[in-house]
């Protein structure tokens, strides 16, 4: 069966757009399987950020959630729709959207278990704006090189795959606009001020990339392992797509918990108690990995990278994120707590329909998610996530 459907397939018309509780004594264990733990040796002294090698070495499309996925196979979709900013109508919302446990989700994969509502929009939009302030810039410094209009005949493009709220490819698109710019995501982008050069695309990743291959100067992706299966595989393919000279740009965290002096918190399911914000985040670990997602990708970027016969250039860097600062946090750290308070509330709310699935008993869901709530307000033992960066150029050659 043909795993391609168009926009057009969906009836979709395209639009013109304008230029503190103790540990139990012996509880159950919740899943069927521990999660696959990878150990590094964590001693950044660097609170915020590192540019440099890791300290670490690890050794267009709509498809059914039904949809058998080979990581060895080629897909067998057709080419790219080219119309596809569209009119959302209800038919149309019937068809991408399903609701569960009170919020939307996507209705093409099972492995991205994310909502994709406008709550959950907003939450990326300020995540957008978040991440910018932390790296100190949009992009990575090779980008205004990549995409200068320097050959030609030649039209630069730009890719960005699990776009979200579209953040990043509308800064793009409006701070290129020669440029041809294609977001993608298992929903279609919606917003009010799509620039003309600007395209949104509705496809799954996991399927391949192949139609796209040679088509782009840069290829972007940012926080998606979770409903990524293979992403080794996804830096292949983002290898076949990137034209000479082009840029890869990827950046994950690795769903762990770490201490304020970069130690990871190492936990199990097999417990349920403090410290509950790196609980919590054991849990969502174990969840994603038993639907398919790759938690660990992070951890294995540079190596993915920097191994592959076709990038040069590799450069690593790291952020780490307070999700909960102690009363000795330098100011800058409670600032950019405070900042990132409302993502992580959001956050954690939106995991619940996730915990749930997973057969989780609500009551349990419940005490995870207050719990670590009250122990980010709290502000009394520091924890922070550690988002993990790479970049590279594509050889000339």
């Amino acid at each position: 069966m043909d795993r391609y459907i168009s926009l057009q397939a969906l009836n979709i018309a395209p639009v013109a757009t304008s230029s503190s509780n103790s540990q139990t004594a012996s509880p159950p264990h919740y899943f069927h399987q521990n999660p696959t733990e990878v150990m590094d040796s964590d001693t950044e002294s660097e609170v915020l950020s590192t540019t440099s090698m890791p300290p670490f070495s690890a050794t267009p499309s709509v498809t059914s959630s039904h949809t058998s996925y080979d990581a060895a196979a080629t897909s067998t979709r057709s080419n790219s729709p080219v119309p596809s900013v569209i009119s959302m109508t209800d038919s149309v919302r019937s068809q991408i959207y399903r609701s569960k446990y009170g919020r939307e989700f996507n209705n093409f994969s099972d492995v991205y278990a994310l909502p994709a509502d406008e709550e959950e929009m907003n939450r990326l939009d300020q995540q957008h704006l978040i991440i910018v302030d932390v790296m100190g810039e949009k992009y990575p410094p090779p980008m205004a090189d990549v995409m200068a209009d320097d050959v030609p005949g030649e039209r630069k493009a730009c890719l960005d795959l699990g776009c979200g709220s579209g953040g990043w490819i509308l800064d793009v698109a409006r701070d290129f606009p020669n440029c041809n710019a294609v977001a993608v995501d298992l929903i279609p982008m919606q917003s009010l001020s799509m620039p003309p050069n600007l395209r949104s695309e509705v496809d799954d990743i996991n399927l391949g990339l192949e139609h796209y291959y040679g088509d782009f100067n840069v290829v972007h992706v940012r926080l998606v392992s979770s409903g990524v299966k293979d992403y080794c595989r996804l830096v292949d393919q983002i290898s076949h797509v990137l034209r000479p000279g082009g840029l890869i740009d990827l950046t994950e965290f690795d769903f762990h918990i770490y201490d304020g002096n970069g130690q990871r918190l190492e936990l199990d399911t097999h417990q349920v108690g403090p410290p509950w914000w790196a609980r919590w985040m054991t849990f969502v670990r174990v969840a994603v990995q038993q639907i398919g997602g790759h938690t660990d990708a992070a951890t294995h970027l540079w190596d993915w990278v920097s191994n592959h016969p076709a990038f040069e250039q590799p450069v690593y860097r790291e952020y780490w994120m307070p999700v909960c600062t102690g009363p000795s946090e330098s100011d800058s750290q409670q600032r950019l707590s405070q900042r990132l308070s409302g993502d992580a509330m959001s956050f954690l709310t939106g995991t619940r329909a996730l915990l749930l699935g997973s057969g989780l008993p609500e009551d349990l869901v419940t005490e995870l998610v207050t719990n670590a709530e009250a122990e980010h307000h709290e502000a009394k033992i520091p924890q922070y996530t550690r988002m993990q960066c790479v970049y590279a150029r594509k050889k000339s050659v």
